[in-house]
């Protein structure tokens, strides 16, 4: 602890997990005043997806690019495939895998 009081310059991480959640609980606090229940839904699940997104790291625009992109092929009715595979965990697991057999 000595070595933090002489140089103020050091950075104490030891709640990293406060750190990582907080940005949340921020946009959790602030949809409480969204005169809408469904933008706040809406709001809610978008910042859930970004926020994966961080996790894995996934840069978000190349992700919102790309599942924009395939999105209405997902949504006809005799696809066959599943929306959830867009999801940015599962997009990135494909995602290098194609580039991976590509090579």
């Amino acid at each position: 602890m000595r070595n933090y009081l002489k140089d103020g310059n050091l950075k104490i991480d030891n709640n990293l997990a406060e750190n990582a959640i907080r940005p949340m609980t921020l946009s959790r606090k602030n949809f409480l005043f969204c005169d809408n229940h469904e933008a706040a839904e809406n709001t809610a699940i978008i910042c859930s997806l970004l926020a994966t997104c961080k996790a894995q790291e996934i840069t978000p625009r190349e992700w919102l690019n790309d599942v924009i992109a395939k999105l209405p092929y997902y949504l006809e009715k005799d696809s066959g495939k599943d929306v959830r595979e867009l999801f940015p965990d599962v997009w990135k697991l494909e995602k290098s895998n194609t580039n991976t057999s590509g090579v």
